[in-house]
C-alpha cells in the first residue's frame, strides 16, 4: 500500500498526531475525540480535492466548534439526514425494563446490542431492599397497584428460593460421575473419576457447575416477570440514534418517554448536532406520527386472545421451482457476462438434476456455520406465525436481517412448564406465581393494554410474525440449534428446518450445519472448550515464565 502523496511540516505532523493514526501513510486511524469532528470530517472531505487530514488543518485545527457548525448547516438546512450516519455513539441503558429493551431493540438498522444474560447471571439480586422491577406510574397511580407488586415480587421470590434447589435437581439427574473431560487441555476426555490431576479435578468441575448452573437458570427464567429490569449496551450511529430516541419519546410508557430524554441528554455531550432533531419541530411531528399509527391500527385488539400451541409454523414460501431458477441463475451472475433475465431462461431450460447440483455444490463449499451462503441464497423467502414464550422471544428478536412484527405481551396465549420444574417439586409455586402474572395482567388491562404487558411473566406465549430468506433462515437456523442453545429456541428452530425441508427439499441444503439432535446439559460441551482454551492459555504461560 502506497503512502500518502501530501506532505506535512513538522508542526502539522505534531497538530495531526493527536487526531489521526498517523500522519503519511495512505490508510489511517480518525482518533480526533470528539464524534462530531469525526463525522463532519468524513463528510466534508467527499466533497473536496483535499486529503482529509488538510481539511482538518485548513479548517478544524483552528476551530473548536467546526464540527457543531458543519452539521447544524448540513442537517438544518439542507436535511441531508446521511451524514448523521458519519457519527459513531456508544451508551449504556441500565434499569430498563424487559419491555422497554424490546422497543429499543426493534431498531434493527444501524444499532447493535448487548444485553444482560438470563442464563449466566441471576436475577434475584435486590436494591435498596426491593426486587428489581419496573414501578410504571401508569400502573402504581392505579387500583391494581397493590395487586401488580404482589404479583411481581411473589415471582421473584418464586425465582430466588428455586435456584438452590433447581440446581440440585440438575445436578442429581446429571451427576458428574457421568461426564468426560479433556486433561491437562488435551482433546482425548477420560472419565471424571479418573481424573488424577488435582487442577485437571478443579477445571472438569468448573465446567460442571457453569454448566449445571446456566441449565437452571434457563429453566427458572419463565417466572420472570417482563417488568425485570436488565442492562443493555448499544453502540450506533447518529441517524439511527436520532429514529430511536424520537420512537421512545412518542411512547404511551412512562419509562420509555423517561429513557428517550435520558439517552437524547447523554448522547448530547457526545454527538448533540446528529441527534438534535429528535425533539425539535420535525422530531415532534414524527413522534405524532408513530402515536397516529398505533391509534389507526385496524381492529386492535379486536378480541381476546385465547390459549394456543407453541410453535413455529409456516404460513407461505414460493414453490421450490421457482426458487430454484432465480437461485440458481444468480449463483452465475457475477462470473457472467449475461443478464440475469437470461441466466434465468437457462436456468430454466436445465433439468431439474442440474439445478439441485449447483445448489449441492455451493453447499459443500461451507465447511462450518461461519461460512455465509451467498447472497444468491437471499432471493426467496419465507412467513413463520410464531407463538412462542416470552423468554425465547427475547432470544429471536436478536435477529435483525428480517421482517419482523408483534403483537403486545399478554396473559391470554397459556404459558409453558419445562419438566424440570415438576421434577425439581416446585410446581405448585410456579402455576401459582402464572395465576398471580394472569390475574395482575387481566385487571390492568382494562384500563392500560400498554402498561398490563410489565405482569407478564416470561414463560407466557407471545404471538408474533417473521419473514426471512434463506440466507438469514440458514444463519438463524444454524446457530440456534448449537447444542450450546437453550431447550426452547432449539426446539422451534429445529421445527422451522423441517418445515423448511418439507416445502423446499433441494435448497434446504444449504442449511449443511443445523445440529436436529437434543442435549441434557446444552452449555457442557461449550464450557468443556473454554476451560480447553484456559488450559492452554496456562500452560503457554507457564512454558514462558521457565525460559
Amino acid at each position: 500500500m502506497s503512502g500518502s502523496a501530501e506532505g506535512f511540516t513538522r508542526a502539522e505532523r505534531k497538530k495531526l498526531g493527536a487526531h489521526f493514526g498517523n500522519t503519511d501513510g495512505g490508510v489511517f486511524a480518525i482518533v480526533t475525540p470528539s464524534q462530531v469532528d469525526r463525522g463532519a470530517l468524513m463528510s466534508r472531505y467527499s466533497r473536496t480535492d483535499k486529503s482529509m487530514r488538510r481539511v482538518f488543518l485548513d479548517e478544524f485545527a483552528s476551530n473548536a466548534s467546526r464540527g457543531d457548525e458543519f452539521y447544524a448547516r448540513v442537517l438544518g438546512e439542507y436535511g441531508d439526514d446521511s451524514v448523521a450516519e458519519l457519527g459513531i455513539g456508544q451508551i449504556a441503558v441500565e434499569g430498563a425494563s424487559n419491555i422497554a429493551v424490546k422497543t429499543i431493540e426493534d431498531r434493527r438498522i444501524g444499532l447493535s446490542y448487548l444485553e444482560k444474560s438470563s442464563r449466566y447471571v441471576s436475577w434475584d439480586k435486590k436494591s435498596g431492599g426491593r426486587y428489581r422491577f419496573c414501578r410504571e406510574p401508569a400502573i402504581m397511580r392505579s387500583r391494581f397497584a397493590d395487586g401488580y407488586l404482589e404479583s411481581c415480587n411473589l415471582a421473584f421470590e418464586t425465582y430466588s428460593r428455586s435456584i438452590d434447589p433447581m440446581i440440585r435437581y440438575v445436578r442429581e439427574g446429571h451427576p458428574i460421575e457421568e461426564f468426560s473431560f479433556a486433561p491437562s487441555g488435551g482433546r482425548r476426555e477420560i472419565r471424571f473419576g479418573r481424573l488424577r490431576d488435582s487442577d485437571d479435578i478443579r477445571s472438569a468441575e468448573a465446567v460442571y457447575r457453569r454448566s449445571t448452573r446456566a441449565k437452571a437458570l434457563d429453566v427458572l427464567r419463565g417466572l420472570l416477570p417482563a417488568s425485570t429490569l436488565t442492562n443493555v449496551g448499544i453502540t450506533g450511529n447518529g441517524r439511527a440514534f436520532e429514529y430511536l430516541i424520537t420512537v421512545l419519546l412518542s411512547s404511551r410508557l412512562d419509562e420509555e418517554r423517561r429513557l428517550g430524554r435520558a439517552i437524547k441528554a447523554e448522547l448530547g455531550s457526545v454527538m448533540g448536532p446528529l441527534i438534535s432533531r429528535a425533539d425539535d419541530r420535525h422530531g415532534r411531528a414524527q413522534q405524532a406520527y408513530i402515536a397516529s399509527l398505533r391509534r389507526a391500527a385496524p381492529g386492535a385488539r379486536a378480541r381476546a386472545p385465547r390459549a394456543v400451541r407453541a410453535g413455529a409454523r409456516l404460513v407461505e414460501a414460493e414453490p421450490e421451482s421457482r426458487a430454484l431458477r432465480r437461485i440458481v441463475a444468480s449463483l452465475e451472475y457475477e462470473s457472467s457476462d449475461l443478464s440475469h433475465a437470461e441466466l434465468r431462461r437457462r436456468a430454466a431450460a436445465r433439468t431439474g438434476a442440474a439445478r439441485a447440483g449447483a445448489v449441492e455444490r455451493a453447499s459443500r463449499l461451507r465447511k462450518n456455520r461461519r461460512h455465509r451462503p451467498p447472497r444468491a441464497f437471499e432471493l426467496t423467502e419465507y412467513s413463520f406465525d410464531m407463538t412462542t414464550n416470552f423468554g425465547m422471544f427475547r432470544d429471536l428478536h436478536r435477529h435483525r436481517i428480517m421482517t419482523m412484527q408483534r403483537k403486545l405481551l399478554t396473559a391470554g396465549l397459556g404459558y409453558d412448564m419445562p419438566g424440570e420444574v415438576g421434577g425439581a417439586g416446585i410446581a405448585k409455586e410456579y402455576v401459582e406465581c402464572m395465576d398471580a402474572s394472569r390475574e395482575a395482567h387481566r385487571k390492568i388491562y382494562r384500563i392500560d393494554a400498554e402498561a398490563a404487558q410489565y405482569a407478564v411473566s416470561f414463560a407466557y406465549r407471545y404471538a408474533y410474525f417473521m419473514r426471512l430468506n434463506l440466507r438469514e433462515a440458514c444463519h438463524l437456523i444454524e446457530l440456534r440449534t448449537s447444542p450450546q442453545g437453550h431447550a426452547d429456541y432449539r426446539a422451534v428452530a429445529q421445527s422451522m428446518m423441517l418445515q423448511i425441508r418439507s416445502r423446499h427439499p433441494t435448497l434446504s441444503g444449504i442449511i449443511r450445519f443445523a445440529d436436529m439432535k437434543s442435549y441434557d446439559l446444552e452449555r457442557i460441551g461449550a464450557e468443556k472448550r473454554t476451560e480447553r482454551r484456559r488450559a492452554r492459555r496456562a500452560q503457554t504461560t507457564r512454558s514462558k515464565g521457565t525460559h
